[in-house]
C-alpha cells in the first residue's frame, strides 16, 4: 500500500483536494446536489487557466530533474508577450492576417528561446549556481520588457492572435484527441497499467466537461503537446537520460562521459522555448501585451513540478506528475474565487504547500 501511496500521491492529494473543493462549494438546500466547481463550463475555464502554468511547468520538470532552478521564466513571459505586442500593432503584423499571426507567434517563441539560450550558456560555461544567473537574468529581462514597452500595455491583438486565448475546438477533434492521449498513456505505462489509472479518469472527466460545454479550449491543445514532446524527449531520448543523470550524480555523469555543459545548454534553451510559447498564450488570452505581466509565474511552475514529485536535488520525477501539480494549484486557486477568499490568502497556502511537499519529498529520499 505505502509504495502505491508514495508513486501516485501527488494524484491522490489532488482528487482528495478537488473532492474537498466540490463539497464546499455545493448548494444542498434546495435537497440536491450542485457543486459550482465540478460544472463544465468552471472545469473548462480551470484547465484554460493551468494551462500557461502547466506549459512552464513541462520545461522547470526538466531543469530541476538536472538540479537546477530557473527564477526568470515570468520576466521571459512578460519580454517575449512585449514583442508579440510590438510585432502585432507597432509593425502592423495585425493586418497580414493569420501569417502575421504565425510570425508574430515564431518571434515570440524565438524571443523565449533566445533568453533560453543566453541563461544556458552562462550556465553552462560560468559555472555559476544557476539560481544567480537565472536571478539575474529575472532583472534584465524585466527591465528590457519595460524599455521595449516605455513601461506601458500594448494592444489590441489580432484576430488570429486572440483566437489562441478564446477559441474552441470541436467535439469530434475534442474526442479524437482524447483518444490519442489515452492510447499514448496506456502505451507509455504498458508495464505498469496501474500508473495510467488516475490521468485516464482525470483526463476523461476533463473531456467530458469540454463536451458537454464548448470542446477543448485552443491553450489546452499547446499544454498537451508541451506536455508530450517534455515527456518523450524525458523518456525516450539519450538527451532525456543525460538529464536523469546529472541530476542523480554529476560527477559520476561526467565520468560517464555524459555532456554536461551541452545537456544544460539544451534545457535552459528548452525552458525558454515554453516561457516563449506561455508569453504567446497569456498575450492572446489577455488581448494585451503587458510588460508587468509573469509576476511569480516562477513560483507557480516551481511549486507544480514539486508538488508533482520532482525532487529539488534532480534525478527524480516526471513530466506527468508536473502536469498535476499544475492542476492542484489551479484548483486551489480556483476553489478560493469561488469561495471569495482574498488572492493574499492564496500565495500563503502555496507557500505552506511548497514547504510540506519538499519536506515530503527529503522524507522519502532518507527512508
Amino acid at each position: 500500500m505505502m509504495p502505491f501511496i508514495r508513486r501516485h500521491g501527488a494524484w491522490i492529494g489532488f482528487l482528495v483536494l478537488a473532492l474537498v473543493v466540490t463539497v464546499l462549494t455545493s448548494d444542498f438546500s434546495s435537497g440536491t446536489f450542485e457543486s459550482r466547481f465540478i460544472s463544465s463550463r468552471n472545469l473548462t475555464n480551470l484547465i484554460r487557466q493551468a494551462s500557461i502554468n502547466g506549459v512552464l511547468a513541462s520545461g522547470m520538470t526538466m531543469v530541476i530533474l538536472t538540479g537546477g532552478i530557473d527564477l526568470s521564466i515570468g520576466s521571459i513571459v512578460a519580454l517575449a508577450g512585449v514583442f508579440t505586442g510590438i510585432s502585432q500593432v507597432t509593425w502592423g503584423w495585425m493586418n497580414l492576417g493569420l501569417t502575421g499571426a504565425v510570425g508574430s507567434g515564431l518571434l515570440t517563441i524565438g524571443i523565449g528561446g533566445l533568453c533560453g539560450l543566453i541563461t544556458g550558456g552562462l550556465v553552462a560555461m560560468l559555472g555559476i549556481a544557476p539560481f544567480v544567473i537565472t536571478l539575474g537574468m529575472m532583472v534584465i529581462t524585466r527591465g528590457l520588457a519595460l524599455i521595449f514597452s516605455n513601461g506601458s500595455g500594448i494592444s489590441p491583438m489580432g484576430d488570429d492572435i486572440k483566437m489562441l486565448g478564446d477559441e474552441y475546438l470541436s467535439s469530434s477533434v475534442t474526442m479524437a484527441l482524447f483518444a490519442i492521449v489515452l492510447i499514448s498513456l496506456f502505451l507509455a505505462n504498458r508495464k505498469k497499467l496501474m500508473d495510467s489509472i488516475f490521468p485516464v479518469l482525470t483526463l476523461g472527466f476533463f473531456a467530458y466537461s469540454f463536451l458537454n460545454y464548448r470542446g477543448l479550449p485552443v491553450p489546452v491543445l499547446f499544454l498537451l503537446l508541451a506536455l508530450g514532446t517534455s515527456a518523450f524527449l524525458l523518456t525516450h531520448t539519450t538527451w532525456g537520460r543525460c538529464v536523469f543523470a546529472i541530476g542523480s550524480n554529476e560527477q559520476a555523469a561526467h565520468w560517464a562521459g555524459v555532456p554536461i555543459r551541452t545537456t544544460k545548454w539544451l534545457v535552459y534553451t528548452a525552458m525558454g522555448l515554453f516561457s516563449g510559447l506561455a508569453a504567446l498564450l497569456l498575450t492572446a488570452r489577455l488581448n494585451s501585451a503587458v510588460p508587468t505581466a509573469g509576476n511569480l509565474f516562477e513560483l507557480d511552475a516551481i511549486a507544480a513540478v514539486v508538488i508533482g514529485g520532482t525532487s529539488l536535488k534532480g534525478g527524480i520525477g516526471s513530466v506527468m506528475g508536473s502536469f498535476v501539480g499544475a492542476l492542484t494549484i489551479a484548483t486551489l486557486n480556483n476553489g478560493m474565487d469561488l469561495l471569495e477568499v482574498p488572492s493574499f490568502y492564496q500565495m500563503v497556502l502555496k507557500g505552506i504547500i511548497i514547504i510540506i511537499a519538499v519536506a515530503l519529498d527529503r522524507g522519502q529520499r532518507q527512508s
